[in-house]
């Protein structure tokens, strides 16, 4: 196999070649048929996430085929399509687990982060954290989905019922969740770097009624707000411009130290929460409103060597949506 691979003291990733990996019990093989870049991808390579395990094949938006399976695996076979998580595996004995918040287990495994992901040309992934997809379907469109869509999900959930919906960075998260909530019957407020009018072009035409700078104010107050940027001076300006009892939720594994602000931006009863991670629930329910919803996914499609080159751009925001690896 080929794969993109980060060693300790660099973040660029070096092409190697490996021998074909083996499943162990209740794992399988894919050929990797996609795998999106993610902005938890930057954190990594970026040292921005403590103690990876190095070395270590990033990505975790991974779309394939089975070509081998392990000893137990039951419910999948050979030649079947399957998306992998960013939630590799989960004890099933903690707390968090037995009261159905996996996403939120003491001992979890992470895809391209404690154990090896998708840039590659194969992955081995937990059969328990498997998702099967449709046969027909584009890998490259669905490859998104695993992370930014399920995400977007959990973040959409946790915002409630708001019906003016602010998203702060609109990047590949944003851009699948804003159909879904347009979807909904959600009026959506896109909020992009400064100066950037091609992102907010692009946040218009896929049914944002509105779309500015991070720093400006909406037009109205917004019920809630989800800021997908790991930027935590975005907390104060998204908590100013939601309403009384307004809910501010932040999406990113990593962000940015939240300056200081005052005890007025959180009266009134908002309020300010994270999310962490996914359930398998998350999936099953995200990918049966996608099936509905049909977002059309924005991608830029690189080929496996050029993992750099996306993860660079990615950084810089030189593109729409999404970035996708193609072995």
């Amino acid at each position: 196999m080929q794969a993109m691979v980060l060693h300790g003291g660099s973040s660029v990733l070096q092409l190697e070649t490996r021998a074909d990996p083996l499943p162990g019990p209740g794992e399988i093989r894919l050929r990797v048929e996609a795998c999106a870049v993610c902005r938890t991808d930057l954190h990594v390579v970026d040292g921005e996430l403590p103690h990876p395990r190095l070395p270590l094949i990033p990505g975790h938006e991974i779309v394939g085929r089975i070509d081998l399976i392990g000893d137990g695996v039951a419910g999948l076979g050979v030649g079947d399509r399957v998306g992998i998580p960013w939630l590799g595996h989960c004890c099933g004995r903690c707390p968090y687990c037995l009261a159905g918040t996996e996403n939120l287990c003491d001992a979890p495994q992470f895809t391209g982060y404690t154990r090896d992901g998708g840039f590659a040309t194969h992955a081995i992934a937990d059969a328990a954290f498997a998702f099967r997809l449709a046969d027909d379907g584009d890998p490259v469109a669905t490859a998104p989905l695993m992370c930014a869509g399920l995400i977007g999900w959990r973040c959409l959930r946790a915002a409630g019922d708001a019906r003016r919906l602010g998203l702060y960075g609109f990047g590949a998260a944003a851009h699948i969740l804003a159909q879904v909530a347009c979807w909904q019957g959600r009026d959506v407020y896109a909020f992009t770097r400064s100066g950037d009018l091609a992102a907010q072009h692009h946040a218009r035409t896929l049914g944002a009624v509105w779309a500015g700078a991070s720093g400006e104010t909406p037009p109205v107050p917004l019920d809630a707000a989800i800021i997908f940027a790991p930027v935590g001076g975005l907390v104060p300006v998204a908590l100013a411009a939601v309403a009384k009892g307004g809910r501010v939720v932040c999406g990113g594994i990593h962000m940015s130290d939240i300056p200081r602000f005052p005890y007025a931006l959180l009266w009134e009863e908002r309020s300010l929460c994270s999310v962490a991670n996914l359930t398998r629930a998350d999936a099953a329910e995200f990918l049966a409103v996608a099936a509905r919803a049909k977002p059309v996914v924005t991608t830029t499609v690189y080929p496996l060597s050029r993992a750099n080159q996306a993860l660079a751009e990615l950084r810089a925001g030189t593109f729409q949506g999404a970035a996708v690896l193609v072995p």
